[in-house]
């Protein structure tokens, strides 16, 4: 459950709904949220005034999914797009996915799946029939500083990629662009060498912004972004030309 403390305005709505004292009012005028009593019920985001309490994510059926997804059937067709699935990450739930994308193939829905790749390969292969399209995440070359700047080494994403890439789907590698973390020459050509050995149909660079900083405080975590301004146009540019110089496809996630 998420709380931005910054849109309450001290209704106290969210006190009368719930069950274990997670939301109370000090003096009937201050708001106090105490995350660790919350069964994240989701009964305080129904009656909140101010939309200052958000559940995020619940469990729904194929059934349901198909529904909602079904709903923009017409604008499918219309723009040629589809259904992407994302998350967190998507393939840890790889056996409802493949329910869904195999019904929606029975409809000629066009299919992604966007992944950091960080799961058994197993769980490719349980998706890879119904998949048109893999967003893939390189966000750094060399493991050690990978696992320094997400916590987990880049062996089995770089593995599976390869992997992925002789199972003849289509791909898009996508690559946060972050300055003083990935940034630098060496690292991208490094990454054009690797993937000048692979099939990929092009390479986004997604220039680094903090706009999900806000989301942090809202859950009650650390804030472990990177304290820097976004990437400029040159600085994209000129690492987009060195990827353009092992033939290619790259392009700037800001056009």
């Amino acid at each position: 459950m998420a709380y931005y403390q910054h849109k309450c305005i001290g209704c106290g709505e969210c006190t009368r709904v719930c069950k274990t004292s997670a939301q109370i009012m000090v003096m009937e005028k201050e708001h106090l949220y105490e995350r660790l009593k919350c069964v994240h019920c989701g009964a305080c985001e129904t009656v909140c005034l101010g939309e200052a309490m958000k559940l995020f994510g619940h469990r729904i059926t194929v059934e349901e999914a198909m529904k909602t997804v079904l709903e923009d059937s017409i604008f499918y067709s219309a723009s040629g797009g589809g259904v992407t699935v994302s998350g967190g990450e998507p393939l840890l739930h790889a056996d409802f996915i493949q329910i869904l994308f195999q019904e929606l193939k029975k409809k000629n829905i066009h299919t992604a799946v966007d992944t950091c790749g960080n799961v058994p390969w197993a769980y490719f292969e349980m998706v890879l029939p119904f998949v048109d399209l893999f967003l893939y995440d390189i966000k750094h070359i060399d493991t050690k500083v990978h696992k320094t700047l997400t916590g987990a080494g880049n062996e089995l994403i770089l593995d599976n990629l390869k992997r992925l890439s002789a199972s003849a789907n289509h791909i898009e590698i996508r690559m946060p662009f972050v300055p003083g973390c990935n940034d630098d020459d060496d690292t991208i050509h490094r990454i054009g060498e690797l993937l000048k050995t692979l099939f990929i149909d092009r390479m986004k660079l997604l220039p680094y912004h903090s706009m999900a900083r806000t989301r942090y405080q809202a859950l009650g975590m650390e804030d472990t972004m990177p304290r820097v301004e976004s990437p400029t146009d040159e600085m994209l540019s000129r690492a987009i030309n060195i990827l353009k110089s092992y033939g290619i496809n790259a392009i700037s996630g800001r056009d």
